[in-house]
């Protein structure tokens, strides 16, 4: 007779399966921790000092923060399951902090929470997790992870409003083997509330998190600055035509798109800011038609589909080159082992280098991986 398995996938009873919890302090991830402790799974909460403690404490409204730590380490004693707290702060700023500065440095505009999943939370925790004998570690991401008839797959949240593919589209096939997000078939954030008050937890009302942990209030540039001192050069804004419109402050204070702020006025027409050249210290402006692409080179590309990743064909998929925006029909032309590019058959605006392109299958929910976007 064949074993039943429990919730998450492994023939035995929860209270033998160990699974690691990774405690951010949010509501999320305290559920993730309430619900799987209630089913009587042999539950190890872990909780990431990502940054320093003591300049943070009172941090509000970022991730990973000193208040956060805390209200992580009260729902694990009222949940009364284990909960460490590990310090990889020379990790998270050897691999996340110093890559976010050179890149704007380098005129492209990086996503930090990729990285922080990509090369933290689901690399060195996991690893972590794997030292205390765990079966598997379980987050609060809203993302599915579902066996197919291949093997394990990668689908968007049931709930497309909380959908956080686009940030977890470099999670390998090894890694989801042993990753479980439980809250990813849910209907509704509101039903994540319900179950946190239904369990007491004191971080029920407890606001989403809303900024990058180590950017207080979104001035990326203040950071910079503080990261690489004397970065901050002067150069010349220029026109697509070649005019010389102006002087910026420093290139590290614009992104691709932006419109608002360039210090430009008395002119006819709306600029935009279409590239940074780090070289030159310039800014190049121009109409919002410069900004429009239908080819996209992608670098360091994430495949989590069922065949090879192939140098020969193209394929229909989706895309989603922002968080915020909604999955486009392209084609995927692989032009190597880790290297492609996407065709569009509408030009889109503000593609911006630094900037992931998540691929998802023609139809349904399933994630096909994705990659950085690299200047054309």
């Amino acid at each position: 007779m064949n074993k039943k398995m429990n919730s998450l996938g492994f023939c035995k009873p929860p209270d033998q399966t160990r699974v690691v919890v990774a405690m951010s302090g949010g509501v999320d991830s305290s559920v993730v921790a309430a619900k799987l402790n209630g089913e009587g799974y042999d539950v190890i909460g872990i909780t990431l000092q990502l940054y320093d403690h003591g300049a943070n404490t009172a941090k509000k409204g970022a991730c990973c923060a000193g208040t956060d730590i805390h209200d992580a380490r009260r729902v694990a004693h009222h949940l009364n399951i284990p909960h460490y707290v590990l310090n990889y702060e020379s990790i998270f700023r050897d691999s996340v902090i110093d890559e976010f500065a050179d890149s704007y440095l380098n005129g492209a505009t990086p996503v930090p929470c990729i990285r922080c999943n990509e090369r933290v939370k689901f690399s060195e925790l996991l690893t972590t997790a794997r030292e205390l004998d765990a079966d598997c570690m379980a987050t609060g991401h809203y993302i599915q992870r579902k066996v197919g008839e291949l093997g394990v797959e990668l689908h968007q949240a049931r709930d497309r409003r909380r959908d956080q593919s686009y940030f977890l589209f470099s999670t390998t096939k090894p890694q989801l083997d042993f990753l479980r997000f439980p809250l990813g078939n849910l209907e509704s954030k509101s039903l994540t509330r319900d179950i946190a008050r239904n369990c007491g937890l004191i971080i029920a009302e407890k606001p989403d998190s809303q900024d990058i942990c180590f950017v207080p209030n979104g001035n990326y540039a203040a950071v910079i600055k503080k990261l690489r001192p004397n970065v901050a050069a002067s150069g010349e804004i220029v026109h697509v035509d070649g005019r010389v419109l102006g002087t910026h402050r420093g290139i590290i204070n614009y992104t691709i798109g932006q419109r608002r702020g360039l210090g430009l006025g008395g002119l006819k027409e709306p600029l935009y800011v279409i590239s940074m050249n780090p070289h030159s210290q310039q800014v190049l402006v121009g109409p919002k038609e410069h900004l429009e692409t239908k080819l996209i080179n992608l670098k360091e590309v994430n495949w989590l589909g069922d065949t090879m990743f192939s140098c020969e064909d193209k394929q229909p998929v989706r895309v989603k080159i922002r968080s915020t925006g909604a999955p486009c029909e392209a084609l995927l032309r692989p032009m190597g082992t880790n290297t492609a590019k996407i065709e569009l058959p509408i030009p889109e605006s503000g593609v911006a280098p630094g900037q992931a392109c998540v691929f998802y299958a023609p139809k349904g929910s399933r994630v096909l991986g994705g990659g950085w976007i690299d200047k054309n």
